[in-house]
């Protein structure tokens, strides 16, 4: 009838085996012992005992391969949800740049400090830099605490003023309105001289020399300036602006081959800079325009932004009436040069191609549906209108420094 230990032997080597799903259990032998007998019911007891252990153990190790499985997929339907959120955060900063900021710090995206979004800026990941070069502009005073944490992460330690300038005008573009300008290029003069204490006497230095650098690059490569500066005339216009002493000409002479050989390269923006144009302008409507050659009155939608006016043929808006002729009469405006009043408007215009071809234009008449809106059309106008914000800048700041030498 076979020992007990073959027995035992027998019964591993059934729990051994995987193709086994049930145990057979062998039937006692007749002539065991009670002894043996109970050790034999204790093996099996034991082994029946194990099997159950591994049993468990194998639905413990299921249930939490289940569970890493789950958890995987839930971060990563997180990280999909945010990623989603961010792009969107990025599209409204883009649009409008403080309505951008607002929805990244609602949603957890971005913390609601200084540094936190200047990081964000300077990243710039998917961001509009006209948009960027706007919010750094803003005269809110949290915005101006941005401004200097995102200057703060420029690294201008061992470079010259031009090289610190191409690193600088790239990371943003740079706003149209003077105090917006002013601000910036501020804060830029003191990173600069921070990093590079010694090269100029004051910060006052350093910001004139970055004005009259950035109008040196627009007069030797505008191709409408046809009188080029030459590196002496650029050191003459230089002179006295280190605290009433000159500057080495050896450095403005660096400084102006550097420019020479190689413009600033305006930052490309992200294809959204059409919408950004004409999201938020100064002005729009619909007003009459006289025809170029066909001298009649059309109806056109026109948007004041950016220092430019357009016009359109068409709008989403379907709400303005037109008006008659003897309306349009009694409340027009032209747009001329003054003082020549036969000069070509610079202007471009659409063919029905689609190409885009110069204007012909000496003048442009424009009428309003009231007298009302003439007059606020022409305010808005004028107001756009204005000589370089540098050229105000600069020679505002070299009267301070003319003033300080004085005193």
């Amino acid at each position: 009838m076979g020992t007990v230990s073959e027995l035992c032997v027998s019964s591993l080597q059934t729990f051994l085996c995987p193709a086994v799903k049930t145990l057979q259990q062998a039937p006692v032998p007749d002539d065991l012992t009670p002894e043996e007998q109970q050790e034999l019911e204790n093996i099996r007891r034991r082994k029946q005992e194990l099997l159950e252990d591994i049993q468990r153990l194998k639905d413990e190790i299921a249930e939490v391969t289940s569970e890493i499985e789950n958890l995987g997929s839930t971060e990563e339907r997180k990280n999909m949800q945010r990623n989603k959120q961010v792009a969107m955060g990025r599209k409204k900063f883009n649009m409008d740049p403080k309505k951008g900021i607002q929805f990244l710090i609602e949603n957890d995206l971005l913390k609601n400090t200084s540094d936190d979004i200047a990081q964000f800026l300077y990243k710039g990941e998917g961001l509009n830099k006209t948009a960027i070069g706007d919010y750094l502009g803003e005269r809110d005073e949290f915005n101006i605490q941005v401004l200097h944490a995102f200057v703060e992460l420029h690294e201008f330690t061992d470079l010259n003023l031009v090289q610190a300038l191409r690193q600088f005008l790239w990371s943003f573009r740079l706003p149209g309105e003077a105090q917006k300008i002013d601000r910036m290029m501020e804060a830029f003069a003191q990173r600069y001289c921070q990093c590079n204490s010694g090269v100029f006497q004051s910060t006052d230095t350093c910001y004139i020399l970055s004005f009259a650098i950035i109008m040196l690059n627009t007069s030797l490569h505008n191709p409408n300036v046809k009188d080029k500066p030459t590196v002496e005339r650029f050191i003459s216009m230089n002179r006295g602006i280190n605290d009433g002493g000159d500057l080495p000409e050896d450095l403005l002479r660096n400084l102006y081959e550097s420019i020479k050989n190689e413009p600033f390269k305006i930052p490309e923006d992200d294809g959204n800079d059409l919408t950004h144009t004409f999201f938020n302008p100064d002005r729009e409507g619909w007003l009459l325009k006289l025809g170029g050659r066909v001298k009649t009155w059309k109806r056109r939608w026109f948007i004041l932004t950016d220092n430019c006016l357009y016009y359109f043929e068409y709008t989403t808006v379907s709400t303005a009436q037109f008006l008659s002729h003897s309306e349009a009469e009694a409340n027009c405006f032209e747009l001329f040069i003054p003082d020549n009043k036969d000069q070509v408007i610079k202007a471009c215009k659409t063919e029905a191609d689609g190409r885009v071809v110069e204007g012909n234009h000496t003048f442009y008449r424009i009428s309003a549906p009231t007298a009302e809106e003439k007059d606020e059309w022409m305010n808005s106008i004028k107001a756009a209108i204005s000589r370089d914000p540098f050229y105000e800048m600069l020679a505002a700041r070299k009267k301070k420094v003319s003033s300080m030498k004085r005193h």
